[in-house]
C-alpha cells in the first residue's frame, strides 16, 4: 500500500470521529505500532485539567476513560500521602504526564472533588520523603516504581503496603549492602 493511499484511508476513517475519539484512536494505533507518542503543546494544554484528556498509554485492556473522582473513589486513599500518590499515578496513565508539579497535584485534587490539603507542598513533601515520590527534572517529581506498585493494589491496603515494604527494603546501592552485612552478627 502507496504512503498516500494508507493517509487517504486512515484520514478518511478518522473523519468520521469527533475530535476526542479521533486522538484517542491514533494514540491508541501508535502504541500499538511501537511509535513513540509526540506531544504537542496546544491551546487544550495551558486549560484547566479536565475528564476528558484521557491516554491508553499502558494497555488496551484498562480502561483509561476513569475520571480522576471515580479513580480515586475505586482506590480509597485514606491519608494525603495516600492521595498525593494516587494524583500522581492518575497524572502518568491517565494523563499522559509522568512529570508534575505541585500545583498540577492540587489542581486535579480540586478536579475530584477531594477536600482541599492543607498545604499541598507539605503533603507533595511527605510522599517524596516515603518514597512513593522521587525527583525529576527542573524541579518535578514523579512517581517512583514503588508509589506505583503501592497504587495498583489498592484498595487492598494491606496488601499495597506489604508490596511497597518489600519493594523498599532492597538495598539500593552496593555500598549499602555492604554496611548492612557488617551489622549482621556473624
Amino acid at each position: 500500500m502507496e504512503d498516500l493511499e494508507a493517509w487517504s484511508t486512515i484520514v478518511g476513517v478518522l473523519k468520521q470521529l469527533d475530535p476526542e475519539a479521533q486522538r484517542r484512536v491514533l494514540q491508541s494505533v501508535q502504541t500499538f505500532l511501537g511509535l513513540p507518542i509526540q506531544h504537542q503543546v496546544t491551546s487544550r494544554d495551558r486549560e484547566p485539567l479536565s475528564a476528558s484528556r484521557t491516554v491508553d498509554g499502558q494497555g488496551f485492556s484498562l480502561d483509561r476513560t476513569l475520571s480522576p473522582k471515580e479513580f480515586l473513589r475505586d482506590k480509597h486513599p485514606v491519608t494525603d500521602i495516600e492521595r498525593v500518590t494516587c494524583l500522581a499515578y492518575y497524572l502518568a496513565y491517565y494523563r499522559d504526564t509522568p512529570h508534575f508539579k505541585t500545583i498540577d497535584i492540587s489542581a486535579l485534587n480540586t478536579e475530584s472533588a477531594q477536600p482541599k490539603f492543607s498545604n499541598p507542598s507539605v503533603a507533595v513533601d511527605n510522599a517524596r520523603a516515603q518514597g512513593y515520590l522521587v525527583p525529576a527534572t527542573k524541579g518535578n517529581k514523579q512517581l517512583s516504581a514503588a508509589g506505583e506498585k503501592f497504587v495498583e493494589l489498592l484498595p487492598d491496603r494491606e496488601a499495597a503496603r506489604e508490596a511497597f515494604r518489600t519493594f523498599r527494603s532492597r538495598p539500593s546501592s552496593k555500598k549499602q549492602r555492604v554496611v548492612r552485612n557488617e551489622q549482621t552478627p556473624s
